[in-house]
């Protein structure tokens, strides 16, 4: 699997391009704005979109949705939790005030455990509740890649002081179920906070202070 990354949006969010190397079909993850950028990318490289998808639904990541749907006559994919959750207007108040318009609505949803197929590769599904309720993070097995979304970043974790957010249980979905693939896996994140793009997850066992703290306790 061939992964491109590019910086979208005033949130500074991580989208990433995953794509099959032998017949060109990929995914676009977390486009939080369709800028000139991303579309250039996509037009350069031997890439055919098959699917958007969504860690998450906050605005941030999801803004640039409607756009590059409708420019790439694709559908769009979140998890179940999240598009219900976000359909609710009191929920999404925050986002309104930051100046996001109201999110797109997902052509499809999906649950943990479903698994996104494009040319010979995939991405299977881990929902990893607690930033939002239908966050999930991506993962690839065999190419040992899991996309984190904001659930976990390299040294940080994701916030969870926004409508819907839990920390503990997103500490738990951490804890329980990434922390338990293997420690090589490779760790595409949600926002780069400037320490390395990418790590692992044996990296952030042994040195993530909120990782370290939590298992204190």
């Amino acid at each position: 699997m061939k992964v491109e990354r590019v910086i979208v949006g005033s949130f500074e969010v991580c989208c990433y391009l995953a794509f099959c190397e032998k017949t060109g079909e990929g995914v676009i993850i977390d486009p939080g704005e369709a800028t000139e950028e991303l579309k250039s990318l996509i037009k350069k490289l031997d890439f055919k979109p098959v699917y958007i998808l969504a860690t998450h639904a906050h605005a941030d990541h999801v803004a640039g949705v409607e756009e590059l749907r409708k420019w790439l006559n694709i559908p769009y994919l979140v998890h179940r939790e999240d598009e219900e959750f976000f359909s609710i207007p009191e929920n999404f108040v925050m986002f309104r005030a930051w100046g996001f318009s109201e999110n797109p609505k997902a052509d499809r949803v999906f649950e943990d455990g479903d698994v996104i197929k494009f040319g010979e590769e995939y991405l299977k599904v881990i929902h990893t509740p607690g930033h939002s309720p239908g966050s999930v993070c991506f993962y690839n097995e065999e190419n040992k890649f899991l996309f984190t979304g904001d659930t976990l970043f390299v040294g940080a974790v994701g916030r969870a002081d926004i409508t819907g957010g839990d920390y503990f249980k997103m500490m738990e979905s951490i804890i329980n179920k990434l922390l338990k693939l293997p420690e090589d896996t490779i760790i595409f994140p949600g926002h780069d906070y400037g320490i390395r793009p990418t790590s692992t997850i044996r990296e952030e066992k042994r040195t993530n202070p909120f990782i370290l703290e939590f298992l204190e306790e």
